[in-house]
């Protein structure tokens, strides 16, 4: 019979049928937003990795489309400054996380998002090839929602329930695989606090 990752947990996010997501990669929580930013994993690639990042669009503001402009290349560079230097960017992330703990994916989970770009983890190189990038709505100085904190944890769980190499130990920080070149998520991100929330989420607790 098929089974939710966490069926003790109300929550959306926790309703995931883990045999259709390890099948399709797709979340049935998140609304659908299809990035062309994405390639095939290499053969015989096992996904142990989960990235956490945050991305803002305009630096350090909140809402509006401009995060899912981007990583679907539709993002109009005259309608700020900062647009015009990222435009040509191609990039993506396997989901985001919206303030408000909404989610939308815009790549599947099987495929490679193109979300670290040079990085290396425990001596393995090219983290895009094994991992899940995770983008936050935020910024490196702001403090994140409780919601995101919430939703990070659940989606976790989920994920951690369809790739079971992911364990709590190798959930980590776009800036701990590209030290130097990358920041987020930034000294805002309480990681003690998303790790009590993770434990709380494995063991049916009601999050705060």
């Amino acid at each position: 019979m098929p089974h939710s990752a966490c069926d003790h947990v109300s929550t959306t996010i926790c309703s995931e049928n883990i045999e259709t997501l390890r099948e399709t990669g797709r979340l049935e929580s998140a609304r659908w937003c299809p990035s062309p930013n994405y390639g095939p994993r290499p053969e015989g690639t096992t996904i142990s990795l989960l990235v956490v990042h945050n991305i803002s669009l305009p630096p350090g503001e909140f809402g509006g489309a401009y995060i899912e402009d981007f990583f679907t290349n539709c993002l109009d560079p005259d309608l700020h400054p900062y647009f015009a230097t990222i435009a040509g960017m191609r990039v993506s992330a396997h989901a985001l996380i919206r303030r408000d703990g909404s989610l939308v994916q815009f790549v599947s989970l099987l495929e490679r998002a193109w979300h670290a770009g040079r990085s290396c983890f425990e001596g393995v190189e090219e983290c895009n090839d094994f991992s899940i990038g995770i983008e936050l709505e935020g910024a490196d100085d702001i403090p994140y929602t409780a919601e995101q904190y919430r939703a990070l944890a659940e989606i976790s769980v989920v994920i951690g329930s369809a790739w079971p190499d992911i364990t709590n130990n190798r959930i980590t920080g776009h800036s701990d695989i590209a030290p130097g070149r990358k920041t987020d998520p930034g000294p805002a991100f309480d990681w003690q606090h998303f790790q009590a929330s993770l434990q709380a989420v494995q063991t049916g607790q009601k999050q705060c």
